[in-house]
């Protein structure tokens, strides 16, 4: 007779978990965490690094939305007075500082830009410009560097009359203003640059052209220079100079003069009306 066997519950042993299972489940919580898993939203959203983040998404939808470069002061209207937004900005540039669209700031304000390596991608889309004459690109170096200038004033620096077509042109494309008018006889028109010259050409602030040592490497200066010679420290001031007035004020001074010149005028038309309505055996008192 056989003895039956009893049945025995089957022993469990616990295994410790390998190196790759514990990869595998730190890259499922870094996944969880970057995509938000609906299962952990409510521990996610309390947590100080997710609002950080929403600060981010908010930054960059208003930037590729903007139809212009934006500044500061203007992104920090969308948030809280503590933020720090120049923190954040940086935070953000230096996340787009290796892709195919770079955060750069231009004229003091951010905009997306592409890449400078993959701007041969673009050419073919890019819309052919007109150059500038040689005049025109002259006119405006001196307007960058000297202003507020006049026009007088640039004719002395280049040596040669300056049309005004050359200023027109520059006006035209936005890159030169008129500021106001010198203190001086004639009250002649000051010229300045705008924030789209600094944006055309990538500059944050004019004070980003080059200076001496830099022309003098990029071999836009002539070795041949007087000992001298130096390369004026560009300023843009946006209010104007001491040496300056409003255009405005100018206009009202104009019209109170056409006034005043106006009045005599008028004087002697009474008078005249005054004789030519006195009868005929009657004439006006002689000294």
């Amino acid at each position: 007779m056989t003895r039956e066997k009893r049945m025995e519950p089957p022993r469990l042993s616990l295994v410790p978990p390998s190196s790759e299972d514990s990869e595998i489940a730190s890259a499922d919580a870094a996944e969880r965490e970057q995509t938000g898993d609906s299962r952990h939203s409510g521990n996610v959203a309390a947590l100080p690094f997710a609002d950080h983040r929403e600060k981010l998404r908010i930054l960059e939808a208003l930037l590729f939305a903007a139809s212009e470069p934006l500044d500061e002061s203007t992104l920090k209207g969308h948030f809280a007075d503590e933020d720090d937004i120049s923190g954040l900005m940086e935070e953000l540039r230096a996340f787009y500082a290796g892709r195919g669209v770079n955060l750069v700031r231009v004229a003091g304000k951010w905009a997306f830009r592409t890449a400078d390596d993959l701007s041969y991608l673009l050419e073919r889309y890019a819309v052919q410009e007109r150059r500038l004459s040689k005049a025109a690109l002259e006119t405006l170096s001196i307007i960058a560097y000297h202003q507020p200038v006049t026009r007088a004033e640039i004719e002395e620096i280049r040596g040669v009359t300056t049309s005004a077509g050359t200023i027109d042109i520059l006006l035209e494309t936005g890159w030169v203003r008129l500021r106001g008018r010198r203190r001086a006889p004639g009250r002649p028109v000051t010229y300045g640059t705008t924030d789209s010259f600094l944006s055309h050409f990538g500059l944050e602030s004019i004070k980003d052209l080059p200076g001496l040592a830099e022309l003098r490497a990029s071999g836009l200066l002539d070795g041949n220079l007087p000992p001298d010679f130096a390369v004026p420290e560009p300023t843009d001031v946006a209010a104007l100079m001491p040496d300056e007035v409003p255009l405005d004020d100018i206009e009202e001074d104009e019209e109170e003069a056409s006034a005043q010149d106006e009045e005599p005028e008028a004087e002697d038309d009474e008078a005249g009306t005054d004789i030519a309505s006195l009868p005929d055996e009657e004439e006006p008192d002689k000294p």
